[in-house]
């Protein structure tokens, strides 16, 4: 006889999570060995993901009750599309969980909500070492960009970049 597994639940985070969130978001740091980049708090995932203006969202998957997954996202637009989309930040399973499809249905989550509002495209970004997410994503039909590289500015440099003088 087999096994009946328990049932994948995929929720809307709430700000009871925040500290949950953060645990993961802390673990997926650790796997692809940038944790030391973390300096967000469970206070500021509160304050910018659950306050007045949520800054994202989240998308919380449970088995039997336990937290196994979470995507964390937030909308974004194309101007030369003309059309809105999802930005995924953070996609993240627990590892005694893998292999039970939770982050493609994450995911699936995340595109069908934002399809519901009009969205045409996810996007997200991989670290480029993660081999493993690489293929994940590209089962899933998430191609890497040829014609696109990610820049940022961040710190100290970021901040000297927004508070100089206008020219």
């Amino acid at each position: 006889m087999t096994a009946v597994l328990p049932k994948i639940i995929i929720r809307p985070g709430r700000t009871d999570d925040v500290e949950t969130i953060h645990a993961a978001l802390l673990r997926l740091g650790a796997h692809t060995g940038t944790h030391q980049e973390i300096t967000s708090t469970p206070e500021d995932l509160r304050s910018y993901g659950f306050g007045e203006n949520p800054a994202f969202s989240t998308l919380i998957a449970e088995v039997g009750g336990e937290f196994a997954g979470l995507c964390l996202h937030f909308p974004i637009f194309s101007t030369w599309m003309g059309r809105p989309g999802v930005y995924v930040q953070d996609l993240y399973v627990e590892d005694r969980f893998r292999g039970r499809r939770i982050g493609k249905r994450l995911l699936r989550r995340a595109a069908r909500e934002c399809r519901k509002d009009g969205g045409v495209y996810l996007r997200l970004s991989v670290d480029s070492d993660n081999e493993t997410a690489k293929a994940f994503y590209e089962r899933l039909g998430i191609a890497w960009s040829s014609t696109e590289q990610v820049q940022k500015i961040v710190g100290d440099a970021f901040f000297a970049f927004a508070d100089a003088p206008e020219e």
